[in-house]
């Protein structure tokens, strides 16, 4: 009774805040036609649209908590949580459930939303909060209509994440027994079962409702015809939504470097571009409004780049979730039947937002003077044109899909094709508008600081001639021959000067630092970062043997990528590498254990140890103890690195498998050093199923302690113990052998068995599997104290290992912190 209550109650929240965030754009609106003067006194209407708002607000709070409480109790009734999570998944994934389905992620934005215009709300300005809470109240509308879950006059809108699992899916066991329920769920998306997607969904949802503040300025200046008063505001809230979506963005690209196998940050994925593309026109909108601020200047451009970014988030949220994307990216939603609403919400609002600007037009103030080319306007506007043709870049190639589509609703047969090597495509486009932004930006800087220099044609020669300076020395110490590249370098260079420069002389007239030019240098030190990482990464794992590994793989694998055999050490360009064996992550264990040590169960999450537990002399499991594993579907390989002249490390690149969906996933592992980072991963391995091919036994003998060799270690019988056996009598016998088998510093244990019963000889013959070996004891002999052993063998395990070195990577990583840092000092001086 309590679970179907929960979702009803979720379902009635849902409805209640469409309703009232509907009724309050239209309070807010007649509290606009009522308000003849700016009274201290709020009219009828302004409070009604207030109330609602709060209401609103509330119930928003309660289908969050509602969809939680059917997550985290594990009601898979319903299909959400049954699409999405799963009796296994830790709780702080569960949290990552909610945001892995698209209502739960729409769900996301109405609630960043709801807190952004509840700031404004409370604040009760007088001037702008009828008409941006107008604007507001029909945005959110659209939103929550995304998750609506209704029929009317046979058309849906929205998806609801309250639907039964038996009304979502058509399939017989609802015939039979319409009140089934799973036992389990699918589960987390294993991509997704990483510590970044906890806090990365949430930064870039925030980011994307943070650029609706900008935009209903924008759209309350023209409707209330106050040109100039929405520009200092809409500052604020540009720097914060510049802020958090770029470290959004900056969150998934790491995200995408520590977990997928592509080897880097940025794939130039179409889910990647349609969040990279307005978060450029974002950043030219935040220096149009700042030129305005400054000089009185571009207004008409701020209101049209303000626009447009929102414009761009609604469509790339259409692009990503209409399901148009999904032939040409691995990461955009399938389509929920929304394609027609997200249309429907893009046009609704291109078009409010064309007839304000198209109505006010003629009387948005213009620019009174040319710009002057020593002027700081001048090069900031062609900075802005910069990054809008950055973004214009990428969006055309990246609308391809939405091309076809249109062209084939009129029925003309289109099949343009998007860039078949789309990281190769886009970059020689990008690296070479980025550095002559990045120019601009130095420029611009410097002319500003720089007003009152004497000899304006001299001003750019001193940062000009340190900068080829400083560029020379660098080219010629690392031998940077390619044209690109020494461009990119020359940029960051000049960068560097101009803004080190200007921070220095602001700090010292002003003894505060200049936001602006922390940023710049932010940006430069991340075009550098890319520049050497990228432009130098280094293929440590080539394929020198002169043979291939298999004419099944791929030529990529067979030429950039090293075969490892088990506890055979392998040399390649200044490392010795040691694969060790595939590895488990057992709950409450410090370390991770020998997938051999463990024996599986009936139940998936329960094994059992084959040995001893333990580190350091600590015990923590006894033999045949039952442990939990932490995800019986992910196994790790341990590599240890043996570098030239450094400290040994150990890197775990992993593998999710799970056969029931028929999914493999492969996860890299990095050591990160100052000067570069080892970035590993598995290409393929042996089925661990299949069964071995042993080679004809092998028969020797030897005494207690004598040393002998079981496929290249060294072994020796240890202790012999006799065993009781309910089956024997006292005249049979049962000899366990305990053998040591050790090499590369670790040592395995192997158990066969001897028995005699009624005079009859019985082996029972030990696999180690670490070894690819198999023991069996032939005989005894007493009056030699001696024994006949015998040894079959089989190929080790291996794995394919690609392994790149990316040299000086975390230059870039440190340009993030100190784009974040520029960004923060900016934020508190426009409050």
């Amino acid at each position: 009774m309590l679970r179907t209550f929960i979702g009803n109650l979720g379902h009635l929240f849902v409805i209640i805040s469409f309703i009232t965030a509907l009724f309050s754009a239209i309070f807010y609106a007649n509290a606009q036609k009522d308000a003849k003067t700016e009274s201290y006194i709020p009219n009828m209407w302004k409070l009604a649209g207030r109330y609602t708002f709060f209401i609103h607000f509330i119930s928003i709070i309660g289908v969050i908590v509602c969809l939680f409480s059917i997550i985290t109790n594990h009601y898979f009734e319903y299909h959400y949580a049954w699409g999405h999570s799963s009796l296994s998944l830790p709780v702080y994934y569960q949290i990552s459930c909610f945001w892995e389905g698209q209502e739960g992620s729409f769900l996301l934005w109405i609630f960043w939303n709801a807190i952004l215009f509840l700031c404004i709300a409370l604040k009760k300005n007088l001037v702008w909060e009828s008409p941006l809470m107008m604007f507001f109240g029909f945005i959110q509308s659209f939103l929550v209509s995304m998750i609506l879950g209704v029929v009317v006059f046979d058309v849906k809108i929205g998806s609801s994440p309250f639907i039964l699992l038996r009304d979502a899916l058509d399939i017989p066991i609802f015939q039979i027994n319409p009140d089934f329920i799973p036992s389990d769920g699918r589960g987390l998306n294993p991509l997704l079962q990483n510590y970044w997607m906890v806090i990365h969904p949430p930064t870039l949802f925030l980011g994307f409702a943070s650029t609706v503040v900008p935009f209903v300025y924008a759209l309350a200046g023209l409707y209330k015809k106050k040109y100039t008063e929405w520009v200092k505001p809409a500052i604020f809230w540009s720097i914060f939504s510049t802020l958090i979506l770029g470290v959004g963005i900056l969150m998934g690209a790491y995200w995408a470097y520590e977990t997928l196998n592509f080897g880097g940050y940025w794939n130039w994925d179409p889910v990647e571009n349609a969040v990279y593309i307005p978060w450029l026109v974002l950043v030219a909108s935040l220096h149009a409004l700042i030129l305005f601020r400054t000089h009185k200047k571009a207004l008409l451009l701020a209101f049209i780049l303000v626009i447009a970014t929102f414009l761009l988030i609604l469509y790339s949220t259409f692009l990503t979730r209409s399901g148009i994307l999904g032939d040409s990216s691995v990461h955009s939603f399938t389509d929920l039947g929304l394609s027609g609403q997200l249309l429907l919400y893009l046009l609704f609002f291109t078009l409010i937002s064309a007839v304000l600007l198209g109505k006010e037009w003629k009387y948005i103030p213009a620019d009174k003077e040319e710009k002057q080319k020593y002027s700081g306007d001048f090069w900031m506007f062609l900075g802005v044109t910069v990054l809008c043709f950055m973004a214009f870049q990428v969006f055309i190639p990246t609308s391809i899909p939405v091309y076809n589509a249109l062209l084939e609703s009129f029925g003309i047969p289109s099949k343009i094709a998007p860039p078949v090597n789309p990281i190769q495509f886009y970059t020689q486009f990008q690296i070479i508008l980025t550095p002559i932004m990045v120019l601009l930006a130095g420029t611009t800087q410097f002319f500003w600081y720089k007003k009152n220099y004497a000899s304006k044609n001299n001003i750019l020669i001193p940062p000009l001639v340190l900068t080829l300076l400083l560029s020379s020395l660098f080219i010629i110490i690392a031998r940077i021959t390619d044209a690109s590249y020494i461009f990119v370098l020359i940029a960051c260079i000049y960068s560097f000067v101009v803004h080190i420069w200007i921070i220095l002389s602001f700090a010292k007239k002003t003894n505060t630092i200049n936001a602006g030019a922390v940023s710049h240098i932010g940006i430069a030190c991340i075009l550098l970062g890319i520049l050497c990482s990228s432009g130098y990464s280094q293929m440590v794992s080539l394929n020198n043997t002169g043979r291939i590994w298999s004419k099944d793989f791929p030529d990529e694998i067979n030429t950039n990528n090293i075969l490892l055999f088990q506890h055979q050490p392998t040399a390649i360009n200044g490392y010795s590498l040691i694969y060790k064996g595939m590895r488990k992550e057992v709950k409450n264990l410090p370390f991770l254990v020998n997938v051999y040590d463990l024996e599986p169960t009936d139940d998936a999450l329960l094994w059992t140890t084959k040995r001893t537990l333990q580190k350091n002399n600590q015990i923590f499991y006894k033999k045949m103890d039952t442990v939990t594993i932490q995800n019986p579907h992910l196994t790790y390989f341990e590599i240890e690195y043996i570098p030239e002249n450094l400290d040994t490390f150990t890197l775990y690149p992993q593998v999710y498998m799970d056969e029931a969906k028929e999914t493999i996933i492969y996860s890299p592992d990095i050591q990160s050093n100052w000067n570069k980072d080892i970035y590993s991963h598995v290409r393929t391995f042996p089925d661990p199923k299949a069964e071995a091919k042993w080679s004809d036994m092998e028969e020797i003998e030897v005494r207690m302690k004598e040393n002998f060799f079981v496929n290249d270690f060294v072994a020796r019988v240890e202790t012999i113990e006799t065993i009781p056996h309910p089956e024997l009598s006292n005249e049979d016998i049962a000899v366990k052998f305990h053998i040591a088998i050790s090499g590369n510093n670790q040592t395995f244990v192997a158990e066969p068995m001897f028995l005699i019963k009624d005079k009859l000889i019985g082996r029972i013959p030990y696999e180690v599997k670490d070894i690819a070996a198999k023991i069996t004891i032939l005989n005894i002999y007493p009056e030699k104290n001696s024994f006949s052993i015998g040894i079959n063998t089989a190929q080790k395990e291996w794995i394919i290992l690609e392994v790149v070195e990316k040299p000086f990577i975390n230059i870039m990583w440190l340009g993030v912190f100190i784009l974040i840092t520029g960004l923060i000092i900016s934020l508190k001086k426009n409050k």
